[in-house]
């Protein structure tokens, strides 16, 4: 596996593992323990490891057979189907069963037991597989009128600096407002709206693309990783200090100047895992890693649905520090135990004999 490959995929599977952690914690912990605790704080900076997992996939995408129009749409039809589907599974099934904690239906500012509507909103959740599959239709559109690598780039800087004055628009009719709370949402019926985290998405985009211009030369492209994350990180970090309220002051809906310094963070957290495959030899933690990367789609809809049935035995919200702390490796355990079974079972499918209708099939079609 070349450095670059390593690289990008050592700062997707870092991310990516952190999730279990973040989401057990979400879940499981008490509002002390999220609020006021050292492993609340260290867990919700991890969080900010979101913008690296964007970074990454824009990066990864102009090495993809994605990029027609055709094939870009199509992988994120996939991707939304995926995101509602793991939705039907992490909060329709509990509900359906009748096992969905009562004080997580009241969180929402509901009284239990969950009515229709209530389980419409629950499937209805956007998060980072909405994201994604949205982002798709957005970097193939721009990579068929534009292979300029500062195309993305300028596009992520409008993005982030429209966001806030786009942000919560709606027109008064129900499936459209939702199409525009995917978009620019304000409200928590959808964490990661397009606007602005596909910004983050097109900055990777832009590495990508710089990448492939100067002749696949990975040291000089971390290099102006860093560089670049730096000027984002200093400009947005300014603009947060001078008005915090407005660019930095709700993670999941953030203004320009709070973009602009996650950008900033993200790359230099990328460039950081370039330079950690420069310097310290492969290992199991690198080996981990690596082997999340590729299987990232499959294990996030594997971790949220593993927390939330989990949730449905333990209960939401009502576990001490320490109790997360032990909660977070059996959780990680779990996980990596269905992911290997989903492996085994796609293995097993790849290895079927293929049936008379199929190969005619692939004839007639080649």
């Amino acid at each position: 596996m070349n450095k670059r490959i390593q690289a990008i995929d050592l700062a997707r599977g870092a991310s990516t593992s952190m999730l279990v952690v973040i989401h057990t914690l979400w879940m499981y912990g008490d509002q002390h323990t999220q609020a006021s605790t050292l492993l609340g704080s260290i867990v919700h900076l991890m969080g900010k490891g979101t913008g690296m997992f964007l970074i990454t996939m824009g990066f990864s995408f102009t090495f993809s057979r994605n990029q027609s129009l055709k094939l870009s749409f199509r992988r994120g039809l996939i991707l939304l189907a995926a995101g509602y589907g793991m939705n039907f599974m992490k909060f329709i099934v509990p509900t359906v069963a009748g096992v969905i904690p009562d004080n997580f239906i009241k969180a929402y500012g509901w009284t239990p037991p969950a009515t229709f509507e209530n389980m419409l909103y629950m499937l209805s959740t956007g998060d980072i597989l909405q994201l994604a599959g949205l982002s798709l239709f957005l970097m193939g559109v721009v990579n068929h009128f534009s292979k300029n690598k500062y195309v993305p780039l300028i596009l992520a800087i409008i993005v982030a600096a429209i966001a806030p004055f786009v942000r919560g628009t709606r027109v008064g009719i129900q499936g459209v407002d939702y199409v525009l709370d995917l978009l620019w949402g304000v409200h928590y019926n959808v964490y990661f709206t397009l606007f602005p985290w596909v910004a983050f998405i097109l900055a990777g985009i832009f590495f990508g693309r710089l990448y492939q211009d100067v002749g696949r030369d990975i040291g000089l492209t971390f290099k102006r990783m860093w560089q670049y994350g730096l000027v984002f990180l200093v400009v947005g970090g300014a603009l947060c200090l001078y008005d915090f309220k407005y660019h930095f002051a709700d993670f999941f809906h953030l203004g320009f100047g709070g973009t602009l310094y996650l950008i900033g963070f993200s790359l230099l957290l990328t460039w950081f895992a370039h330079w950690l495959s420069t310097v310290v030899k492969p290992n199991k933690v690198f080996d981990f890693f690596l082997y999340l990367s590729p299987r990232v789609t499959s294990f996030y809809i594997i971790q949220w649905v593993m927390v939330c049935w989990g949730m449905c035995i333990v209960g939401f919200q009502r576990f001490n520090a320490s109790e997360v702390l032990l909660t977070m490796p059996l959780m990680m355990l779990l996980c990596l135990g269905v992911q290997w079974l989903w492996d085994r079972v796609k293995a097993a499918k790849k290895g079927k004999p293929k049936t008379p209708k199929k190969q005619e099939k692939e004839l007639v079609t080649a």
